[in-house]
């Protein structure tokens, strides 16, 4: 058997490669979370809130687009370097 036959080949817009072409699959709270540098549980007060774009699929689920998280992120940056997030 020839060890490249086992070997997974680079997909491009892999998740893991962190390539702009996955901007358009949906992506789930922790991944949000993790995409903006927060806890699941701030990304659910957002959601709840309406300060944060995001889909409802299947009634509860919640999934974000990366297209949509980027302005947010960037804004979101921008308010935490101006010291003009509210506190808990």
């Amino acid at each position: 058997m020839n060890s490249v036959e086992n070997e997974k080949p680079a997909v491009p817009g892999d998740a893991a490669s962190g390539s702009e072409g996955e901007s358009h699959l949906p992506m789930n709270v922790n991944d949000a979370a993790r995409f903006l540098g927060v806890s699941p549980q701030t990304v659910y007060l957002w959601v709840e809130r309406k300060q944060i774009p995001h889909l409802r699929v299947m009634g509860r689920n919640i999934r974000f687009l990366k297209a949509d998280l980027l302005p947010f992120r960037e804004q979101f940056k921008q308010e935490v370097e101006n010291g003009k997030t509210a506190e808990a």
